[in-house]
């Protein structure tokens, strides 16, 4: 079962994690991040990791290190340790899926990568997938999921068919990607999962746009967004493929 993707993803521009700004205090995928993304209008994108109990956590790295005073995997600690750092250059703290999801009520499309837990975009346990159905359930807003990882995606499909799929697509230079083995590398950079998780859409590189395969999905119906852009120059650049972007570091141009 394919749903499709509600239009206002492709009509709003997507916040990077946010509508962040470090010299403001609004730290990427914080409650203020976020709270900015919705009084200015733009569709949010956010990042989602597992505590050690089970709990859907807005964060983006792997690690705590650069984002908080503390150190270590992100998934040893349980969600009221992790509710309780502050996040660095902030008064914020970590927040929940849960707590996002209350906070925006709807308000504006929110667009969820489920991060890739094996670390090398191989089999997943689906416990991330079942903690974000979870929060996700009964939630009536415009969303969506996406990760780098298909097998996430398939366990998604099962778990909550009804929410919007896609894969978040790359280039997958091995370079960049350690410790991905190159061969999985070269097996992900040409989308062949796009079909098997009944996806609608990909969220792809934005310098890699150019590539075929983007060009044979667009053409069969797909929904192309992009990542990450980060001036007005790029984003009139990208928009030749992609139906929308995700950008920081400036405000992108709402519709009229």
């Amino acid at each position: 079962m394919t749903s499709p993707l509600p239009a206002a993803f492709l009509r709003l521009p997507v916040a990077h994690r946010a509508l962040h700004d470090r010299a403001q205090g609004r730290i990427e995928n914080s409650p203020a991040a976020i709270r900015a993304a919705v009084a200015a209008g733009y569709a949010i994108e956010i990042d989602l990791q597992l505590s050690s109990d089970g709990v859907a956590m807005v964060f983006h790295d792997d690690d705590l290190d650069r984002l908080t005073d503390a150190a270590g995997r992100v998934n040893t600690r349980a969600a009221s340790d992790l509710c309780a750092l502050t996040l660095k250059d902030s008064t914020d703290t970590i927040p929940t899926l849960a707590s996002v999801l209350k906070m925006i009520d709807g308000r504006v499309p929110l667009l969820i990568e489920l991060k890739d837990q094996t670390l090398c975009l191989g089999p997943s346990d689906g416990a991330l997938e079942r903690a974000t159905a979870s929060a996700l359930a009964g939630y009536a807003g415009p969303v969506a999921v996406m990760s780098f990882n298909p097998d996430m995606m398939a366990h998604m499909a099962r778990l909550a068919p009804q929410i919007p799929r896609g894969l978040t697509t790359s280039s997958y230079d091995p370079a960049d990607w350690h410790p991905v083995p190159p061969e999985t590398c070269a097996r992900l950079r040409d989308i062949p999962d796009y079909d098997a998780v009944a996806a609608c859409f990909i969220s792809h590189q934005a310098d890699d746009l150019n590539r075929p395969r983007v060009a044979e999905l667009k053409a069969s119906g797909a929904a192309i967004l992009c990542w990450t852009i980060r001036s007005p120059e790029q984003e009139a650049q990208a928009r030749r493929m992609a139906d929308n972007v995700t950008f920081e570091g400036y405000l992108s141009q709402l519709p009229a």
